[in-house]
């Protein structure tokens, strides 16, 4: 083997390749009614409230994964539409981790009572403000939420870190 291919070799080995992230993902859907309040879920597991969604499994999209989980979660098949959010959210407890929300459009009272909890995960949702989320919701989940309330509202997708808007220097 020439030199220059013996270089070309080593340039692709495993011992050349910088390490890259092993980011976790999940997906969730931003439903409003009427009123452009905000569905929130109640987890059993934990104090906080939710937007309906979870982790994405091995082989499925994030937008695959907002509707099994809506479909999982609440027992209901609404059409999920366009992405409002990505968020790349990492901590240091659990890792890289990438956020989406997608637009779960406007459900209406005959969706509403369809509504199941399918998988015993979820024990109560309820309706509230966009102003009020700060007092529900873990501050970066909160700001998320937000952002996408507003993205549906100016028809655009926001990229965010943290749940922040990464603004270009």
């Amino acid at each position: 083997m020439s030199e220059a291919k013996s270089r070309k070799v080593r340039r692709v080995s495993n011992h050349d390749t910088p390490p890259f992230t092993r980011a976790r993902a999940a997906a969730g859907a931003l439903f409003c009614d009427a009123e452009g309040r905000v569905l929130l879920v109640q987890p059993v597991y934990k104090r906080q409230r939710e937007i309906p969604g979870g982790i994405v499994e091995p082989g499925e999209t994030p937008y695959q994964a907002c509707v099994r989980e809506v479909r999982e979660e609440l027992g209901i098949e609404p059409p999920i539409g366009r992405l409002l959010v990505a968020d790349w959210a990492p901590r240091p407890d659990e890792g890289d981790k990438i956020l989406f929300v997608f637009d779960g459009g406007e459900i209406d009272g005959a969706l509403l009572k369809q509504i199941k909890f399918a998988d015993n995960e979820l024990s109560a949702y309820g309706f509230y403000p966009a102003d009020e989320l700060d007092d529900l919701l873990i501050e970066r989940l909160a700001r998320r939420v937000k952002a996408a309330v507003t993205a549906r509202e100016l028809g655009e997708t926001v990229y965010l870190e943290h749940g922040r808007a990464v603004v270009p220097e």
